[in-house]
């Protein structure tokens, strides 16, 4: 089965440098991109720490002894305590799913929670 990707493009972000942003307007429900990973033990993790990924990362595995490289654009969503878009964890297909929650018009920048959940409201690991 294939999925049909949204329209979606890098560009500046005022909020990070850079994000992730739609080029036409995107449904509710949508999917916005399917991403594929790379998985690393957790035995690598201080080496990935010491590089510019170490905040590109996402926890993997129901135990946390995994982490992933998400591939394509799902490492440059920015982060949103009121985000646009959520991402889902495919452990089958070894993928990281990027999905639509409310409209996002052409042009808007598309944001997710980095806590994973999309109402959970605890800092993330840059904010003190």
């Amino acid at each position: 089965m294939s999925v049909q990707q949204a329209s979606i493009y890098v560009a500046y972000s005022e909020v990070h440098g850079q994000g992730v942003f739609a080029a036409r307007d995107i449904e509710a429900g949508e999917v916005i991109e399917v991403c594929p990973i790379i998985l690393f033990p957790q035995s690598q993790l201080a080496h990935i720490r010491q590089t510019v990924l170490d905040d590109y990362y996402f926890d993997w595995g129901e135990q946390g002894e995994w982490y992933a490289l998400c591939l394509g654009y799902g490492s440059l969503y920015n982060h949103s305590y009121a985000p646009n878009a959520e991402y889902g964890m495919d452990f089958e297909a070894r993928t990281i799913d990027f999905y639509c929650l409310k409209t996002i018009p052409a042009g808007e920048e598309i944001f997710i929670n980095y806590n994973g959940d999309v109402d959970n409201q605890e800092k993330v690991w840059f904010e003190k």
